[in-house]
């Protein structure tokens, strides 16, 4: 195995029977990042030198037998929305002031302070508004199964760089689908956790971060570091007994798994996006777990109300903005900000409440299941061009009915690959458990992961 393949479980004990070195494994990911970079533009603010330093301080720590954490030396990613120290958090827009930020956010310090080498930031579309690699201030991102494909977002860069091999750990955010959506549509693994896991700075309802990876181990490693406490979240769990993230699988004998094929609004699931969901929900079924279909609970009505209510938010901010500034934001995004002027306070309160419904109506349709399976997008991905699967300013969340449910119900849901189309196109499988059970959603996608099999070589870049 090549070292920019390994993954961090791997790294670490090369380290540990010294087989290998930080430095060693940071410069082949370099080198990787190298070959890719120029026709995928994953990467914001790259640090390859201070990386190379921290490698070597790594290095001397393993040499002498005293790692400074569980994650010494292992190369990592953060999404630019994630703050650290010292770098501009531009938001995905050219309208931004660029400031650098004072001090690492919670899951940037973290990590930091595990001892992860982080290698440079990952690419965001406008504000975190968009499912793709499209942004007024990042070039454009694209996905390294087909150049020609978008790899989804808001976490574009990470999901990218993580099916590229830009090393085995990422971090991304999610608030309707943010870490899910790209997971789907590159191949890789991602964890929506329960809201308040991970502590956030600045928090907001249903914006969580989340580990991206190749596997679920490094996924449940990054996980083990950045749910630690972090008083700048308010919206924080309290400090839960010890959770061990490593545990092993979950076998599905006995579980009471729901099967959620239609969810009652936006795009129809495409039929080989449909097939692969049932072809993996057999396997659990095979394996001795009840699967019993789940009907579609999310109303048309709710997934515009929902736009409504971002909409406004949005429009708060944008119309702070300077004209030249305005100009600055992508054009799809500016366009869809518009659509939140002038919506009245009982309009306003009426999205807030169906922010509750979405939440109740969730919890309700879930609660008799131990877990739930569905497919993450309905929808394979779309050009790399495209804002959205439908790339129609009208009609903006079309694609998110699976995923964004569970940021408003606070519930956890992971997604992993379940297959591909005919044309090559990853699918994602959205594993979604109750409201705190993070551990169980990532020892049932454990599980999964290895009932499945091995997945399509990773894809090489382009010579």
């Amino acid at each position: 195995m090549t070292i920019h393949d390994m993954s961090a479980s791997e790294l670490l004990a090369a380290y540990r029977s010294k087989k290998l070195s930080p430095v060693e494994a940071v410069d082949a990911v370099v080198n990787r990042i190298e070959r890719w970079e120029p026709k995928l533009k994953a990467l914001y603010a790259p640090d390859f030198n201070n990386a190379r330093r921290f490698a070597q301080e790594s290095e001397k720590r393993w040499q002498a037998g005293r790692p400074q954490g569980a994650l010494d030396g292992v190369p990592i990613t953060i999404k630019e929305n994630i703050a650290t120290k010292g770098v501009p958090v531009p938001l995905g827009t050219a309208a931004t002031e660029l400031v650098p930020a004072s001090s690492d956010a919670p899951a940037a310090a973290r990590v930091r302070e595990a001892g992860a080498i982080i290698l440079a930031k990952t690419t965001m579309p406008d504000y975190g508004m968009l499912s793709s690699g499209r942004s007024s201030f990042h070039p454009l991102t694209r996905n390294p199964w087909n150049l020609a494909w978008n790899p989804g977002g808001s976490s574009a860069g990470a999901g990218a760089a993580s099916a590229a091999g830009y090393g085995p750990l990422h971090l991304g955010t999610d608030i309707g689908g943010s870490v899910r959506l790209p997971a789907s549509w590159n191949g890789i693994f991602a964890l929506k956790p329960s809201l308040g896991r991970v502590p956030v700075d600045p928090p907001f309802f249903g914006r969580v971060v989340g580990p991206m990876a190749r596997t679920v181990g490094d996924a449940a490693l990054l996980m083990a570091e950045v749910a630690k406490s972090d008083a700048r979240d308010h919206m924080s769990l309290p400090k839960a007994a010890e959770i061990d993230w490593m545990a092993g699988p979950l076998e599905p004998k006995g579980l009471k798994i729901g099967l959620h094929l239609d969810a009652g609004s936006g795009l129809p699931v495409d039929p080989e996006v449909k097939q692969a969901v049932e072809k993996a929900a057999r396997l659990f079924a095979d394996a001795g777990a009840t699967v019993e279909p789940l009907e579609g609970f999310l109303s048309p009505e709710m997934l515009h109300l929902q736009d409504l209510f971002w909409r406004v938010r949005s429009w708060v901010d944008f119309s702070t903005l300077s004209h030249a500034k305005k100009a600055s934001v992508l054009p799809f995004i500016a366009d869809w900000c518009r659509g939140g002027a002038d919506v009245s306070g009982a309009m306003v309160i009426r999205g807030v409440n169906n922010y509750m419904a979405i939440r109740a109506a969730t919890t309700r349709a879930t609660q008799p299941f131990d877990f739930v399976l569905s497919p993450t997008s309905p929808v394979p991905t779309f050009p790399a061009e495209w804002e959205t699967p439908t790339n129609d300013v009208n009609r903006p969340l079309e694609h998110i009915s699976f995923t964004m449910p569970y940021n408003m119900s606070e519930q956890p849901a992971a997604s992993i690959n379940c297959g591909f189309t005919g044309e090559g196109k990853a699918i994602g499988l959205q594993i979604a458990g109750h409201r705190f059970n993070d551990l169980g959603v990532l020892r049932l996608s454990r599980w999964f992961e290895q009932a499945r099999g091995p997945q399509k070589p990773w894809p090489e870049p382009p010579q």
